[in-house]
């Protein structure tokens, strides 16, 4: 059997600028892609899911790269990883593995064992950061505490990437040379992983100076096509962060590049605070009474709440898998605040639906709007739901777009009142933190 290393892809769906798949074609051996589509997490996700899809097609359009180009192949299996690997031993003679680093728990936990077994099997397993310029305690306080804050957080970053900026390219691009020769091997097709083809698609990103040198005007109004749809390619790596904030500095534009610091921010609290996942950052907003009205629920996922700028974001949601940022927070204020939904129903519900969803951004962002999470806004601040319209869809042109029956009797009452709903609120609130 031939030695090689083997290069895992899993958030990194690129071939340039990867810096996994950098250190392992520098290495002594010939390098073997593999990508694992892993039980663990598919068996989690809706049947008909449109990022499994993007991976799916994704990984094609790599695995044609690579044959067509480079004598070798992608390795697609659909396995849980040590039963992949136990398929890898039966035709190679691997003498390590490569990847890039994951933060999230289950990611965290696989990773652990996975270094175990191999370690095991004399086969040294090497993690390197790829999906973050900087991670885990790499911007900390003075004392070493994490920052709970964004702004300072924010501040020390900038200083720390000021003061040496760190490496923002790892050219793996000019080195498939070193890929090992294969012959091709089939890839397992959505329906035989239980999944079936989905019109939704992931929108390609927009990183043109343009919208880069816009993004502080055009962000916060979702009529207009204002932002770069770079979350889902961040999340799958189909574009590096590197990149990303290169492009921001091109010429600088603070609020985009600060955008790119929240991400980093919310992953650093996820590691630092995996508990965050299931429970209130600020312990004392679990004892919050939440009414957890089914048919209300309901309601606000399908878009019928009786406020146009709720249920056209809902709408937005389901029929694309994306919602714009300034609607995010309504929608989100929406449920926990007016109708006293807990925020981890909400929550499991955009990581069902969001093409971008990563789990540290969807969790903080909704403990930010549930007022329980690091630096969240505070319990009493409730969002109007129609002056939100006056400030950011004056002319109803989002409105018109998804609620076309807006205006008609075919359009349903409101579900609940923003005066009353906003007090009901207010005395759940200050009771259960009193």
């Amino acid at each position: 059997m031939k030695k090689v290393h083997v290069f895992w892809f899993r958030r990194d769906l690129r071939l340039e600028d990867n810096r996994g798949l950098w250190e392992a074609l520098r290495g002594d051996y010939p390098v073997l892609p593999v990508f694992i589509f892993d039980p663990n997490i598919l068996d989690e996700l809706p049947g008909a899911d449109a990022r499994v899809q993007f991976i799916w097609e994704r990984l094609g359009k790599l695995k044609k790269i690579l044959e067509d180009q480079h004598q070798s192949t992608l390795q697609v299996i659909h396995a849980h990883p040590k039963a992949a690997f136990e398929q890898l031993f039966g035709a190679w003679d691997i003498q390590g593995v490569y990847t890039n680093e994951d933060y999230e728990p289950y990611a965290r936990e696989r990773d652990q064992e996975m270094g175990k077994w191999l370690a095991e099997k004399d086969i040294p397993f090497y993690c390197f950061k790829d999906q973050v310029i900087f991670a885990k305690d790499e911007v900390v306080k003075d004392d070493g505490d994490p920052y709970v804050v964004y702004t300072p957080y924010m501040r020390k970053w900038k200083a720390r990437f000021r003061e040496k900026t760190p490496q923002m390219h790892y050219a793996s691009e000019t080195l498939l040379g070193n890929l090992a020769n294969a012959v091709p091997a089939p890839t397992p097709a959505l329906e035989d992983m239980g999944f079936q083809p989905t019109d939704i698609r992931v929108p390609d990103f927009n990183l043109g100076k343009t919208l880069v040198r816009d993004y502080e005007d055009t962000r916060n109004f979702p009529a207009r096509d204002g932002t770069s749809h770079l979350g889902p390619h961040l999340r799958f790596g189909t574009v590096s962060v590197r990149q990303a904030v290169g492009e921001a500095l091109k010429p600088e534009n603070e609020t985009f590049w600060e955008e790119l610091i929240w991400r980093e921010f919310f992953m650093q609290i996820l590691w630092h605070f995996p508990r965050t996942v299931h429970e209130a950052f600020k312990k004392p907003y679990d004892n919050i009474r939440w009414r957890n009205n089914t048919e209300e629920f309901e309601a606000w996922k399908a878009g019928k709440t009786g406020y146009l700028l709720v249920d056209a974001g809902m709408r937005q949601l389901n029929q694309t898998g994306y919602m714009h940022n300034r609607v995010r927070m309504l929608v989100a204020s929406f449920l926990c605040k007016h109708l006293l939904i807990d925020w981890r129903w909400g929550e499991a519900y955009f990581a069902e639906k969001l093409l971008d969803y990563e789990m540290a951004s969807n969790v903080g962002n909704w403990q930010w709007a549930a007022g329980s999470g690091v630096d969240a806004a505070p319990y009493f601040r409730i969002f109007n739901p129609m002056t939100q319209v006056d400030k950011f869809d004056k002319g109803h042109r989002y409105i018109e777009q998804w609620v076309p029956e807006a205006g008609t009797d075919r359009y349903p009452e409101k579900i609940v009142d923003h005066k009353a709903a906003r007090e009901r609120c207010l005395e759940t609130y200050k009771a259960a933190l009193d």
